[in-house]
């Protein structure tokens, strides 16, 4: 059955009107002008052909037909107000169930949980960790936070955090420490360098921003996940190559050194979500200030 309706606007406009029984109030109440007002009603009364006000003094006054409109404009309207405030509250009263890398979660989240909670309590956070590849589409997820590159998908609301920036680590208890933080660059040609198989291109990505030769590097022990390479560089087992932002905590307690700095990537740490929700902005925003 098809529904031809007036606008919303000249609806909204006229309801407001009829309620308040005052034009400038309704304009009031709208946010919009004593003469936008009038205009979306007599715009209203053109496509019904019948007139819902009448001249009344220096007032107005309900038709006939205004009054059986007013009836039916002011009940559907309180009933969507209702709606939608039964939704926006069993909305805000569900947890927030976020998506993370385990690797992210563990160096930089979890420090910081404490924080969000006492500035978000209405969140209601619930952390979902992944070692594995992330589905931001994951109907199990309200929003997947991740490093990726663009472009983005259409489908997908991300919000962009911070750009990624990459750079080798080392533990002062490396034996080859004092060494290497005096050295150039290129003196990771011989040295045995720490990785992940998530990720290959990480290293030659470096090394090509700080004009080295990528085919020089020597790969030495791989690990499966980023934690487990940035927890094995701790533990002074060789050099490694990490986003910035799970290291920071690290370098300001000299728990790592940084002896070469960070290059940008054209990724960056994003905030993904399926659908508009505004705990998510309040998330993002959040993150973004944490982040800088």
């Amino acid at each position: 059955m098809s529904r031809e309706l007036p606008p919303l606007n000249a609806l909204r406009a006229f309801e407001a009107a009829a309620r308040l029984q005052s034009i400038s109030k309704a304009g009031e109440e709208l946010h919009v002008t004593h003469g936008a007002i009038s205009r979306q009603i007599r715009a209203l009364e053109e496509q019904l052909g019948v007139s819902l006000f009448d001249k009344d003094g220096r007032g107005v006054k309900l038709t006939d037909a205004g009054l059986r409109l007013r009836d039916v404009t002011t009940e559907s309207f309180e009933r969507l107000s209702s709606v939608c405030a039964d939704l926006r509250r069993e909305t805000e009263e569900r947890p927030f169930v976020l998506g993370c890398p385990g690797s992210l979660l563990a160096r930089w989240f979890i420090p910081r949980l404490d924080r969000l909670q006492r500035e978000l309590p209405e969140l209601r956070l619930q952390l979902s960790a992944s070692q594995g590849e992330l589905d931001p589409r994951s109907a199990e997820v309200d929003a997947t936070l991740l490093f990726a590159d663009p472009p983005w998908p259409s489908d997908m609301q991300v919000f962009e955090l911070a750009p990624e920036r990459i750079g080798p680590v080392l533990s002062p208890r490396y034996p080859n420490h004092a060494q290497l933080s005096s050295a150039t660059a290129d003196a990771l040609y011989t040295e045995p360098l720490l990785h992940t198989t998530s990720r290959p291109q990480a290293w030659p990505q470096w090394a090509r921003a700080q004009g080295l030769a990528p085919e020089r590097l020597q790969q030495g022990q791989g690990f499966e996940h980023l934690y487990y390479l940035l927890e094995a560089a701790a533990a002074g087992l060789g050099v490694a190559i990490a986003p910035q932002t799970l290291v920071a905590d690290d370098l300001r307690a000299g728990r790592l050194v940084a002896p070469w700095g960070f290059v940008e990537t054209a990724g960056c740490l994003a905030l993904w979500t399926r659908r508009a929700d505004p705990r998510s902005e309040r998330l993002a925003q959040w993150l973004r200030r944490e982040l800088t």
